[in-house]
């Protein structure tokens, strides 16, 4: 052993050289790899006689090295983020349009006959409040929250908020209980809060001030909930993959969401600080969250459907993924 190692040693210092240098020449890649495979051969060689020994792990570690340098090389950061915009975010915001807009209707609907429950039921009122607090909240804290504090920290705040709530939504879809109890108890608090408002006669300022930022930010709610509601769907109805492979794939892709709705929701707590308490007409201050929406629905339909139509789900590459088991 101490004959072959005296032999072989500056092969194994050349390669640990080799594989520890930050740039390599194109004849120093291919003496990279000759070297990989002569000593890859003598370790094996060597495990043959002493299958543990403080040499062989030498060897292995540095044959580790060696292997991450000509494997592991990184993508363009860049490139990556471009497909991450232009490819697999759109693309999983186009699979989830139908379940969105049901989402959507679903909420609207609880909202509503909550809104109406409330302001047609004067024993409701009662329980919520005396006459002196609901005419505080009608004249005052409705309108007064939107601005009592620097929009700067306002807009962070929300931001913070909401995209914990739509991350929420997406990891603990698989549940099938959390997003509906969530989207449930929230469309319960709108709509009785807007039932509050129309029975004091200031529905007009009610609308004027959700719809502004409500209509991005209760659509980029709507999505978090599809994207769980789809994930939990992956393995109680998985067609022929395994429940464990349908559920991989679904997570990989519909995580995109959560980061993506991220990005969505700092648009829609920038709106709700610094436009929605703002002097602008109303029309004007509804008009620049409609458009915000639009811009939204544009990148998802016209972006989305061509990366859907060029076979994108938004999963990861096979290489990033991982193989899967062949099952029937």
């Amino acid at each position: 052993m101490d004959a072959f190692t005296a032999v072989h040693r500056p092969q194994w210092e050349r390669l640990k050289v080799l594989a520890r240098k930050r740039r390599l020449t194109g004849a120093e890649a291919d003496e990279l790899l000759e070297l990989y495979q002569s000593v890859s051969a003598q370790l094996s060689l060597i495990r043959s006689v002493a299958a543990e020994s403080a040499l062989s792990a030498s060897l292995s570690a540095i044959l580790a090295t060696a292997r991450t340098r000509f494997t592991g090389a990184k993508s363009n950061f860049f490139v990556d983020v471009a497909r991450f915009f232009v490819i697999s975010l759109p693309v999983a915001f186009y699979r989830l349009r139908w379940l969105t807009l049901a989402v959507g209707a679903a909420f609207v609907v609880v909202g509503v006959l909550f809104g109406v429950w409330t302001a047609g039921n004067p024993g409701v009122m009662a329980a919520l409040g005396s006459d002196s607090r609901l005419q505080q909240l009608v004249n005052h804290d409705f309108v007064d929250y939107y601005s009592e504090n620097p929009a700067a920290s306002f807009a962070g705040s929300v931001w913070t908020n909401n995209a914990w709530i739509a991350a929420q939504c997406v990891a603990l879809g698989i549940t099938g209980v959390f997003v509906p109890y969530s989207l449930f108890m929230n469309a319960q608090g709108v709509g009785m809060t807007a039932g509050v408002m129309f029975a004091y006669g200031r529905g007009d300022t009610f609308f004027s001030y959700i719809l502004p930022h409500g209509l991005m930010e209760l659509t980029s709610i709507f999505i978090a909930g599809a994207a769980g509601l789809r994930i939990f769907w992956s393995w109680v109805s998985p067609g022929p993959r395994s429940r464990l492979d349908s559920l991989a794939r679904e997570g990989r892709a519909l995580m995109t969401t959560a980061i993506g709705l991220v990005f969505v929701l700092f648009v829609s707590g920038l709106v709700e600080a610094f436009v929605t308490p703002s002097p602008l007409p109303v029309w004007a201050k509804i008009t620049i969250g409609a458009l915000v929406l639009a811009g939204y629905w544009s990148y998802t339909l016209v972006l989305g459907r061509r990366a859907w139509l060029a076979g994108e789900t938004g999963d990861l590459s096979a290489d990033d993924a991982g193989a899967a088991a062949i099952s029937a």
